[in-house]
């Protein structure tokens, strides 16, 4: 099996990938995102952080990789339910329904709501090789949560 060492510098290296890739999309392409979108880049914001900390200090290497397990389990959860939502089989939540404050707005709020132009949870506004970017984030993330979780069980004995 790989070095611990060897698979926190791939997981900093893909996180700050998958990061480029949704802001090369969202800026470049001009695929507006939606709410939970945003939300499912945050787990590879906290990757960074937690490997380019144990790149520095190495004594807390299984600290490390529990963080990065909660991580990346939490990443999946989060993305699973987005692919339901896209699918039809989960209701919009509050974070995505674009809809639920607008009976508490007044006429300002409204209007500077619709100058959003906020994106539902549902749409698919974009697709790489037939898949949603919320699919495509599911299998990153069980992937990466089942690397992780293997490494934090063997842990004791690679150490």
């Amino acid at each position: 099996m790989f070095d611990k060492k060897i698979i926190f510098n791939l997981i900093l290296i893909f996180s700050i990938f998958v990061l480029l890739v949704a802001y090369y999309v969202q800026y470049v392409l001009r695929h507006q995102p939606c709410n939970l979108c945003l939300l499912e880049r945050i787990p590879y914001i906290l990757a960074i952080i937690v490997t380019t900390i144990s790149l520095f200090f190495k004594k807390f290497e299984k600290i490390y990789l529990v963080l990065l397990c909660i991580i990346f389990v939490s990443s999946t959860i989060l993305s699973f339910y987005h692919f339901g939502i896209e699918q039809g089989l989960i209701k919009e939540s509050l974070v995505c329904d674009i809809n639920s404050q607008t009976n508490s707005l007044t006429k300002e709020d409204l209007l500077n709501e619709l100058e959003k132009n906020n994106v539902s949870c549902k749409e698919v506004t974009f697709k790489i090789i037939g898949l949603s970017l919320a699919t495509i984030n599911t299998i990153i993330s069980l992937l990466i949560s089942s690397i992780t979780i293997m490494l934090l069980i063997k842990y004791e004995k690679n150490k």
